[in-house]
């Protein structure tokens, strides 16, 4: 059983920073990578970032690149994503995920989620 629960949302001016953090607990030797999401209001769930719980490989959306940075803390069991020069189009919740096959930054492929965190950033 894999539990993660994610932390450090908020409301934010543009051009502000916040940092999520997402803690991980269970039966997670096994996870290829772990990822931050977001989907806002009518929208479908999308990928911002993932990293590979071993080797520490980065992937990002398009979107994020240069403002958004996503780390680890494997002594923790703590997946983070820090958020700079944030815009309002990055309001959303955003989730953590995990699985044991998947790498992408595709939703619908990873089997273990977060509850969420929303994020609000405002003009």
């Amino acid at each position: 059983q894999v539990q993660l629960v994610e932390s450090g949302g908020g409301s934010v001016q543009a051009g502000g920073s916040l940092r999520l953090s997402c803690a991980a607990s269970g039966s997670f030797f096994s996870w290829r990578c772990m990822g931050w999401f977001r989907q806002a209001p009518g929208k479908e769930r999308e990928g911002v970032a993932v990293i590979s719980y071993v080797g520490g490989g980065t992937s990002y959306a398009d979107a994020v690149k240069g403002r958004f940075t996503i780390s680890k803390d494997n002594a923790k069991n703590t997946l983070y994503l820090e958020m700079h020069s944030l815009k309002p189009e990055d309001t959303a919740v955003y989730y953590c995920a995990t699985d044991e096959l998947s790498c992408t930054l595709t939703a619908a492929h990873y089997a273990y989620w977060g509850q969420g965190t929303q994020v609000t950033v405002s003009s």
